[in-house]
């Protein structure tokens, strides 16, 4: 049983970390209380892959294995977690299921224009007001009508909705109800008829943009089917599985920035003659802060290790994300708790972090369902 990373891997973790610390970290705060998307740095992680982290090479992409993509979402999340989830976002959820699902005309045409340096990002749409977890009540309709699809709907919570070039949409594309009715349908966000609504005002994640979109009477090709009609919610929910490792990921590295940040302000910090990291007290919350991100950080890599080697995972990357979001929220929490009333301040960056990470047990599976989601596969077994 070996549990350190390639040579290679390693590497790109040193070349990767370097780059967020010089490009993306000193920006954070700024993304942060602007708002504004770090166009900047994203232009450049093009020349790194970090834009097409497992696309295959013939369309423009790094064709990574699943553990290299998770070291870059790490290491961009702990440098900003808005810039993490916009890039996390258009890998995963944006690109994935072309990558998984597209006919080879599909990934030749668009797989290339989200991957270039110069262009935008990609988007999935699926939440509506009415369909969060539960996705087979999506009402968004499509009609094949004349030859070319006909979309109507509306859409909420699309990451990336502003920046992207793209959006995938989950959609019904036959009248009756359930989940056979379901399909995906790649959409140019330059559509006539699409509306997309001012960035929703957040808790965290404010340089990371998301919207609520309307479909009105958007023509869609009829090329512009993605995967099999009435595959939408398979395709979805394989979709959510890999982006579960991602989100983890995301959340790890967060977790890891307030650990570093807590650890160093309390070797600095001094009360009653001493740095407060030498009182019980706060020495605990060290000490449960690295436990609990070195044991997420062994189940996220683990479960991006199975996906790399064929195997089922589904199980292991929802056990993942549980226990990464929630060893994260915490770790921030005792990251304020430690640098007390700074830790309150925006005059410290793990006021931030707090706020970024409690999106990430809510994102792409809440830990309710997620507690489902491993109940079910164990009641299987």
């Amino acid at each position: 049983m070996n549990f350190d990373l390639a040579p290679e891997q390693e590497e790109f973790r040193h070349v990767i970390h370097n780059f967020m610390e010089r490009e993306v970290r000193p920006m954070a705060r700024h993304t942060d209380e602007t708002s504004e998307f770090n166009w900047t740095a994203t232009r450049k992680m093009a020349d790194l892959g970090l834009k097409g982290l497992q696309v295959p090479e013939a369309y423009g992409g790094a064709d990574m294995d699943t553990v290299s993509a998770t070291i870059a979402t790490e290491e961009l999340a702990w440098a900003c977690g808005s810039t993490s989830l916009a890039i996390s976002a258009h890998n995963c959820l944006g690109m994935g299921p072309i990558v998984d699902f597209g006919t080879e005309e599909q990934k030749r045409k668009w797989l290339p224009i989200l991957t270039a340096k110069e262009k935008g990002l990609g988007c999935l749409t699926l939440t509506e007001p009415g369909a969060g977890s539960d996705l087979r009540n999506i009402k968004t309709k499509a009609a094949f009508v004349g030859g070319r699809w006909l979309l109507n709907g509306s859409k909420m919570w699309a990451t990336n909705a502003s920046i992207a070039e793209t959006m995938i949409v989950l959609c019904r594309t036959d009248g009756e109800s359930g989940s056979q009715a379901l399909s995906h349908l790649i959409v140019p966000t330059d559509s006539p008829g699409i509306t997309i609504d001012p960035a929703e005002k957040k808790m965290g994640l404010n340089g990371s943009p998301t919207h609520a979109v309307t479909f009105d009477n958007v023509e869609v090709p009829a090329e512009n089917l993605l995967g099999e009609r009435g595959k939408g919610l398979t395709q979805t929910l394989a979709t959510l599985t890999k982006g579960r490792i991602s989100i983890g990921s995301l959340a790890l590295g967060l977790a890891q920035a307030a650990y570093d940040a807590s650890l160093q302000y309390a070797k600095e910090r001094e009360t009653m003659g001493r740095p407060i990291g030498h009182h019980q007290a706060v020495a605990f919350m060290l000490a449960d802060m690295a436990s609990e991100v070195q044991a997420a950080r062994h189940m996220i890599y683990w479960s991006a290790w199975l996906k790399d080697q064929g195997r089922p995972y589904a199980r292991e990357a929802a056990m993942a994300k549980l226990i990464a979001t929630e060893a994260s929220e915490k770790t921030c929490r005792n990251a304020i708790q430690i640098h007390g009333g700074f830790g309150y301040s925006r005059e410290f960056e793990v006021e931030r972090m707090y706020r970024d990470s409690r999106l990430m047990s809510i994102g792409e599976g809440t830990s309710e369902i997620l507690r489902m989601v491993i109940g079910r596969h164990l009641m299987s077994e």
